[in-house]
């Protein structure tokens, strides 16, 4: 491993061999039970990296293609890293598949500090979303409706029970860069259940015995609590019984369910039209 210096970045490390100790360390972030070790995780992407960075999180190491070399942004951002106290290496395109396992990766990747919100300092105000997810278990489907949830303007995310991990590089992959911008909490059942009893707004899941159309529900007093149950079995019946409204989505065709991901954005989406009171999201050119 050689060391050299290059401008504003300050001191960059170049790194050629897989068997280097620091990309072992960031390979093995593949792993939860490394990411756990570390309370690290991985973001690929130079704009994704940006993002994280102007919205507060550490980062601790920063890794850019030997094409990136002499790139003003790619630059700039290795100068923000060494000023934050993080690591810059600059790799081979051998090792960056290698980080990535991807064979097309992309130009950068950082490693930040995961960022996990406590359930007890969530503040529910009139006009606020948030969303519970019991047991998710597909990382794509969890990537999707934290992006989801970002997009609608909601508060954040609730992960109830043993569920898949946000910061896996599956999930932050899927969450486009709303991972950065959105908060998480964890919590055992019974944690969200004593949690939920001072929740002053209204609860609302969806369930296979809802009754009422989501359509049909008054959604613009107070905050919202939205509920979505795993992906094979929904709600169980303690979380669907701490509900103020079981509701359905109807459908037409021969399907008897939605993928979880597409269920929480319909949800989401109609909830924001009463309760986020906000003007419609001007057409993107």
């Amino acid at each position: 491993m050689n060391e050299r210096h290059v401008g504003a970045p300050g001191q960059v490390k170049e790194v050629t061999s897989l068997a280097n100790p620091l990309i072992k360390d960031i390979k093995a972030l593949a792993l939860k039970k490394f990411r756990d070790q570390q309370n690290a995780f991985m973001a690929e992407g130079l704009k994704l990296v940006i993002d994280a960075l102007d919205l507060g999180w550490q980062i601790r190491t920063l890794v850019f293609a030997k094409a990136g070399r002499g790139n003003a942004a790619v630059e700039k951002v290795a100068a923000r890293t060494v000023a934050a106290g993080g690591t810059v290496l600059e790799v081979s395109e051998k090792v960056l598949v290698a980080i990535t396992r991807r064979d097309n990766p992309q130009m950068v990747v950082g490693v930040f500090t995961q960022r996990f919100l406590a359930l007890r300092d969530i503040r529910a105000d009139n006009g606020d979303v948030w969303v519970a997810l019991d047991r998710v278990r597909d990382p794509g489907n969890l990537g999707t409706v934290i992006r989801t949830v970002d997009a609608v303007g909601a508060k954040g995310v609730i992960l109830v029970g043993d569920t898949t991990d946000p910061f896996s590089v599956e999930t932050v992959r899927a969450t486009m860069g709303s991972i950065f911008a959105v908060p998480v909490a964890k919590a055992t059942t019974e944690a969200f259940l004593a949690w939920r009893g001072g929740f002053s707004g209204l609860v609302a899941g969806t369930h296979l015995k809802g009754a009422v159309d989501y359509r049909s529900v008054d959604f613009s007093r107070g905050p919202v609590l939205l509920m979505m149950g795993n992906e094979q079995q929904g709600l169980p019946e303690s979380l669907a019984a701490s509900c103020d409204r079981l509701l359905r989505i109807p459908q037409a065709g021969r399907a008897d369910s939605l993928n979880l991901a597409v269920a929480t954005g319909i949800m989401l989406f109609e909830i924001r039209r009463g309760a986020l009171k906000l003007e419609p999201i001007a057409d993107q050119q």
